[in-house]
């Protein structure tokens, strides 16, 4: 076998580099937070051009000023929020006055000022019917400068005297901004035109097309902490399991992903921990109460002897989570972590706010989810898409893996992140026992 060349390493990292980068952050400016970069993506613009339409659906558009990857959506419930500056999730008003933004901008004047800017913003709410928040009040303010903020992260406005935020000042101060029409142009990826309402928007956003199941699966594999085999039509759970290793070398030729193949499912694990917008282990009091939630969830429910269906066991994908469990365990860590740890205190004294943050961002992780409908079962699928598998091929079986009803339930990933105490007995150099934490596998 011949080795590759020091020139192909190369060439085959640059490439790698790039579509790491575009997959982060899919709208890069050649003056913006990562113009050290946008060369090698104008260097390869057609390879990346091609690898993301044949692997994942995706148009890549390469300016002289910037390049936009237009991503896909994966369905209800699983898009990439949006948040300001706190952390706090962006509201559906956010989101509102981010698109009234946009759709001034792409034929705004080169320049104009801050509060022409909020103006027309009013206008073009009232000519779609919207109501707004009052912007002359507090809250109303620091939603739109929210909107304003984001705009501003993008490139998309510039802040040429003064700043966006000075919209929240009490006295109403005044800012000139500068407007890159261009890339508001490019902001919005979705089939805006085509579409007949916001729930519309999302399943049309979700159609992979003519690339159907396979396209669909590689997209939820990159977006998505892991992938339940649960979550996947028959057609879908058929393609992955008779092609997972071959996915496995080209996700690791084009992005530097490992796959973790589970029983449960599976996961494309990134070793430089570069390519997330979600963090467990974490800092702060919600990453920290999470994680030590998971950890004793999994210790009270692990199932006893899941088996694998290719042996005959029951696959087991998640277990049900009692009523009041959570609120239980919570309370547990506060009083045993909460002090000590200097937890943020508005959490220590609201126990709901808590549970809210902690189970959203598991929900996120994919180690928590509600009970309900799964996309096997047919939920959120496109209007004519392929469900079954071709004819007399076997699946794997996922009827029951997970409890339905209400509440809550516990995924199988879950266990990665709780620790197991192994002790081994004392060591001629020792005069205790040896004892470890260990992750289990």
């Amino acid at each position: 076998m011949t080795l590759p060349s020091t020139h192909d390493v190369a060439l085959a990292a640059e490439r790698r580099t790039a579509a790491r980068l575009l997959l982060a952050h899919p709208l890069v400016a050649s003056d913006g937070p990562h113009a050290d970069l946008f060369p090698l993506i104008r260097r390869h613009a057609d390879w990346l051009s091609k690898r993301f339409q044949q692997v994942l659906g995706y148009r890549l558009l390469v300016d002289s000023s910037y390049a936009r990857l237009f991503k896909a959506g994966l369905g209800t419930g699983s898009g990439h929020r949006l948040e300001r500056s706190t952390g706090t999730p962006f509201t559906p008003h956010t989101y509102a006055c981010l698109a009234l933004a946009l759709s001034v901008l792409v034929t705004a004047p080169e320049q104009m000022l801050l509060s022409h800017l909020v103006a027309d913003i009013r206008a073009a709410a009232a000519d779609a019917g919207i109501e707004l928040e009052e912007t002359g009040r507090a809250a109303g303010k620091r939603t739109l400068v929210a909107a304003l903020r984001q705009l501003v992260d993008w490139g998309v406005l510039i802040e040429t005297e003064g700043h966006v935020t000075a919209l929240a000042q009490e006295a109403g101060g005044e800012a000139l901004i500068t407007i890159d029409r261009e890339l508001a142009r490019v902001v919005v990826a979705g089939p805006l035109s085509q579409a007949r309402d916001g729930t519309d928007l999302v399943r049309r956003a979700a159609d992979p097309g003519f690339g159907g199941p396979r396209t669909y699966v590689r997209r939820i594999l990159v977006e998505t902490p892991v992938v339940y085999l649960d979550e996947l039509t028959d057609a879908e759970r058929d393609w992955l399991r008779t092609r997972q290793r071959r996915e496995a070398q080209a996700f690791s030729e084009l992005l530097g992903l490992e796959m973790e193949i589970r029983a449960e499912g599976v996961a494309l694990v990134d070793p430089e921990e570069e390519l997330t917008d979600l963090h467990l282990p974490g800092t702060g009091t919600v990453a920290q109460a999470a994680l030590l939630l998971a950890e004793r969830l999994v210790e009270r429910l692990r199932p006893q002897e899941p088996g694998h269906p290719a042996t005959g066991g029951k696959l087991v994908i998640g277990v049900a989570v009692p009523d009041g469990l959570v609120d239980e365990v919570l309370a547990e860590l506060i009083a045993e972590y909460g002090q000590r740890s200097n937890w943020q205190r508005g959490y220590l004294e609201d126990l709901p706010s808590l549970r809210e943050a902690v189970l959203d961002l598991l929900v996120r992780m994919r180690l928590m989810a509600r009970a309900g409908r799964l996309r096997a079962a047919g939920e959120g699928l496109p209007e004519g898409y392929v469900e079954e598998a071709s004819e007399g091929r076997t699946v794997t079986d996922v009827h029951g893996a997970r409890p339905g009803g209400d509440g809550w339930v516990l995924l199988a990933a879950a266990a990665r992140y709780a620790t197991q105490v192994t002790v081994r007995p004392a060591t001629a150099a020792g005069k205790g026992p040896d004892v470890q934490e260990e992750l289990p596998l």
